[in-house]
């Protein structure tokens, strides 16, 4: 069986014989034509892998015949094979998208090198992925025994969402199940470290803490705000640290990625106590007590989120920044979003802007409800690939775009993550008991204790108290919490979502990205 079909065109094949001989040799089936009219009309009818075209032709030259093949079909990769090495050329060559170029005298083994390398690729990757990630497991397995502290677990959790977005490169959907049992089994871990130093790290002011979202301004942001320099502060809603990833590529084509990091995200991982936290600097309980008209429970009316730029007034009087000029947008809907684009340039005025963006949250929330958007967003790979395709259609990349010439530190964080929820929990509360999946408070609640991490007193997590004999309990791993009237239908309903306010790595371990402009 032959590897590819390969179109070589050239009107002098006859000195190409023995080439062609050593590509069927290796396994090739060669056609070989001598002008680029009877090139276009071959590639129309027949399947071709790989078009071998020589630029300089009578007729129409190579040139010409790329366009017209791409024209017929864009996906066929094309080697150009020119004498003639000038910039110009080139730049057409590479503009037209050829998949490669060789430089006459070409030596049968470069041909066989350029084939190798377009036909083999994926393969070559996958196989490369594979045998990569198996001498990773190992080293995975001995840092998740290594009882890690939360530097530990940061180093953890970036390199499996490193392996998670390799996968996809490899065809092998037995690794690909190793590396989910892998995941889980970090989970697991993970949720034991937190049960058993989280309360320590908000409670105890001398404990070795990691950055939270309650010290998020002060240790990533304010240390980087400098006079006459501006300073965009970007908070994207529920924004993973893979789903990140997938954005990188776009704002590395306009700044300079300074640091990459990593912080935690303080429980509930719901972005009325996360987004809070950072915009007041301070932990739930704390900002009860000194904003107790502002601050709402879960169970109280009115929206839990409406205060954040007065927190934020009142973190920077506590830390004596009251001299920054300040800016506060938040964005909500896409003619908010245009609004912003417009008043980019003044807010380059400022030492400090904040941009608070709501897409991937209503994404997450949105496609729990909408039949639709399961489809689209089937898993973790597609709900990236929807983030991306989000990002670099949105106001924001417009916005930022607006500002990328001009000197600026940019900073992109988020307030909490998601996780994909499969494993039902009962839990029985009463009438005030909340609704959310991942956490619930209420009193007399009734759970499984292996199942969750429970404070029966709040501000041991650094919660309010909302009511006398309330507590806090949060979801582990990928499990969510239903109450038993119409168990079987949430469970349903709510299987495969993405949810957040409870305890894995994706919801906790969040990313803040320092940059600056190119210039």
């Amino acid at each position: 069986m032959s590897l590819a079909k390969i179109l070589w065109v050239d009107d002098e094949m006859e000195s190409l014989k023995s080439q062609i001989m050593f590509l069927e040799n290796k396994g090739y089936e060669v056609k070989s034509l001598s002008n680029g009219f009877d090139a276009v009309d071959y590639v129309k009818d027949n399947e071709v892998d790989v078009v071998l075209l020589d630029e300089s032709m009578p007729g129409i030259s190579g040139l010409e015949t790329l366009q017209k093949i791409k024209e017929i079909k864009s996906q066929t990769p094309i080697v150009l094979i020119t004498k003639n090495e000038t910039e110009n050329l080139m730049d057409e060559a590479i503009g037209s998208q050829i998949t490669d170029y060789l430089i006459k005298p070409v030596n049968p083994n470069q041909v066989w090198l350029s084939l190798k390398k377009i036909i083999d690729n994926r393969r070559l990757v996958a196989e490369k992925t594979t045998s990569s990630y198996q001498q990773s497991f190992r080293e995975l397995f001995m840092a998740l025994s290594d009882n890690p502290d939360y530097n530990g677990w940061m180093e953890i959790y970036k390199r499996l969402v490193y392996w998670e977005l390799e996968m996809k490169k490899s065809d092998s959907p037995e690794m690909q199940e190793v590396f989910q049992s892998q995941k889980q089994e970090a989970n697991t871990e993970f949720f034991k470290f937190i049960s058993k130093n989280y309360s320590s790290w908000v409670t105890n002011a001398a404990a070795d803490a990691p950055v939270m979202s309650n010290t998020l301004m002060k240790y990533k942001v304010f240390p980087h705000v400098e006079k006459g320099i501006p300073t965009f502060f970007v908070l994207i809603d529920n924004l993973r640290l893979d789903q990140w990833k997938t954005i990188q590529p776009i704002f590395a084509e306009s700044f300079r990625i300074q640091e990459e990091e990593t912080f935690y995200s303080i429980l509930p991982t719901a972005t009325q106590y996360s987004r809070n936290a950072i915009f007041a600097g301070l932990l739930p309980v704390d900002i009860e007590k000194q904003f107790p008209v502002e601050w709402k429970n879960d169970d109280e009316e009115g929206g839990k989120n409406m205060f954040e730029e007065g927190f934020f007034k009142a973190q920077l009087q506590r830390l004596r920044k009251t001299d920054l000029k300040y800016s506060y947008t938040k964005i909500t809907n896409h003619h908010d979003g245009q609004k912003m684009v417009d008043n980019m340039h003044n807010m380059m005025q400022n030492d400090l802007n904040i941009i608070v963006y709501n897409f991937v949250d209503m994404l997450s929330h949105a496609r729990t409800e909408m039949e639709v958007l399961k489809e689209l967003a089937a898993d973790e790979v597609s709900y990236r690939s929807i983030t991306a395709s989000w990002f670099e259609h949105s106001p924001l990349h417009q916005a930022l775009k607006k500002i990328a010439d001009k000197k600026i530190n940019l900073i992109v964080a988020t307030d909490h993550g998601s996780v994909r929820v499969n494993t039902p929990s009962k839990v029985v509360g009463d009438k005030q008991t909340t609704a959310n999946l991942r956490y619930k408070h209420g009193r007399n609640l009734n759970y499984e204790a292996k199942e969750v991490l429970a404070f029966r007193d709040p501000r041991q997590a650094g919660l309010p108290v909302p009511n006398v004999n309330s507590s806090f309990i949060f979801a582990k791993q990928d499990g969510y919490l239903c109450y038993p009237n119409n168990y079987n239908h949430f469970v349903n309903y709510y299987r495969n979502t993405f949810q957040h306010g409870g305890i894995s790595l994706e919801e906790m371990i969040i990313p803040v990205i320092r940059m600056t402009s190119k210039v």
